[in-house]
């Protein structure tokens, strides 16, 4: 029985949409979360705080989403080479699409672990993750990060480090900011 170009297109369609879906499920079970964008209060703190903070160089992203911070940091922090990291191939993609449409944002999204990552160039590193994801990566920052790197962090602390600053966001959870210096 042939099938009608509605009938191909419509089941091509649902074939890449659970394509998609199973990526995006297969990623959050394998990274232990799913990509969730920060809030555009905690946005705006946290680019506050890498505008008051001396200098101008690299900032790192590590588990970059679906790229909305990077992005807004890209935007409101002039002079700062902005890298997103991100393993999951569907916000990666969508990340560097609106990178792509937003030839302001001026930032580079990259397929990458963030726990391979070197971050031997980073001068500003700044993470939305969960609590395994940080401890994991209190000891990769101690050996990879140069003196005089700042970590961001939202939510979610460094055990074992102690932060230079913590900002109380003013959204509805009031969402910490832990801020480090290595």
């Amino acid at each position: 029985m042939p099938y009608t170009l509605y009938q191909f297109t419509t089941g091509l369609l649902a074939a890449a949409l659970s394509a998609a879906v199973l990526s995006i499920a297969y990623h959050s079970w394998k990274n232990g979360i799913t990509p969730m964008p920060s809030s555009a209060p905690v946005r705006g703190k946290v680019a506050d705080e890498i505008n008051r903070i001396a200098g101008q160089g690299t900032l790192v992203e590590a588990g970059s989403g679906w790229g909305t911070l990077a992005q807004h940091l890209a935007k409101h922090c002039s002079g700062w080479r902005v890298v997103g990291i991100e393993n999951s191939f569907i916000p990666l993609w969508v990340s560097r699409i609106a990178a792509k449409l937003d030839s302001r944002a001026g930032v580079t999204m990259i397929r990458a672990d963030l726990y391979m990552y070197p971050y031997d160039s980073a001068d500003v590193v700044v993470c939305y993750l969960y609590p395994g994801a940080m401890l994991r990566l209190s000891t990769i920052f101690r050996e990879r990060l140069v003196p005089g790197t700042r970590v961001i962090s939202i939510c979610f602390a460094l055990p074992g480090w102690e932060p230079e600053r913590v900002i109380i966001c003013g959204d509805l959870y009031r969402t910490k900011v832990y801020v480090y210096a290595v």
